[in-house]
């Protein structure tokens, strides 16, 4: 079964889900274009340096790579990724990429500036992955991801299992899975709350929305 979720206005929310017979999956796709004026990360990002804190630091040669553990903050122009063990790698070309996880009770966070906005994508996860030739954020298991006007109100937030964050084109998805399932959301489906973009941030309290399949539209179940 594909459900469909309505557009707002031109520009605006696109969504899809889609499900497995037995599996109840989702996957969102949330253009940012269409909660606020389009923009896009900071540009110069990925142009920047890597700078890394931490209470321990080892290099493997073998397999090019420095890990990065306890208390680990990592920053890059305008992104910041804080984790317990955060290992870089970089390719031939000179591209970065920085994978970063969490133990126990304790969750992964990354935050980049929309460029030209006091707007910041925010986000926490038990694992993150940036890949710096792309500008692409993975963040995976108990995935939250929120844009936030200045460093503090919240404007949308998502919660999945796997959420990806595209920061060339302002573009993210949300994928549901066991990991985030819960009381009044069994099934681990994607949540969202998505402010009005001609008003102020929406509250974050009250019941979720209800959401029932689709009547209107056919098509065997596929992922």
């Amino acid at each position: 079964m594909k459900e469909s979720f309505p557009r707002f206005e031109s520009g605006g929310l696109r969504a899809l889900s889609a499900c497995r017979a037995g599996l109840a999956a989702l996957l969102v796709a949330l253009p940012l274009a269409g909660f606020a004026p389009l923009a896009h990360a900071a540009r110069a990002d990925k142009d920047k340096p890597l700078n890394i804190e931490a209470d321990n630091m080892t290099y493997d040669d073998l397999k090019q790579v420095n890990i990065f553990t306890g208390h680990v903050v990592a920053t890059k122009g305008t992104i910041v990724i804080k984790a317990d063990r955060v290992e870089v790698t970089q390719d031939p070309q000179g591209y970065q990429y920085a994978t970063g996880t969490s133990s126990g009770g304790n969750l992964s966070y990354f935050r980049q500036k929309r460029e030209g906005l006091d707007e910041y994508i925010e986000g926490t996860a038990i694992r993150i992955d940036y890949d710096g030739k792309q500008d692409l954020t993975t963040l995976t298991t108990n995935a939250t991801v929120k844009r936030l006007q200045g460093l503090s109100t919240v404007m949308d937030q998502v919660h999945g299992s796997v959420i990806t964050y595209d920061g060339q084109n302002d573009f993210y998805t949300a994928k549901a899975g066991k990991d985030v399932a819960g009381p009044g959301n069994p099934n681990g489906r994607v949540r969202a709350m998505l402010a009005p973009r001609n008003g102020g941030p929406a509250p974050l309290n009250g019941a979720s929305a209800t959401l029932a399949p689709s009547t209107t539209i056919q098509g065997a179940p596929n992922q």
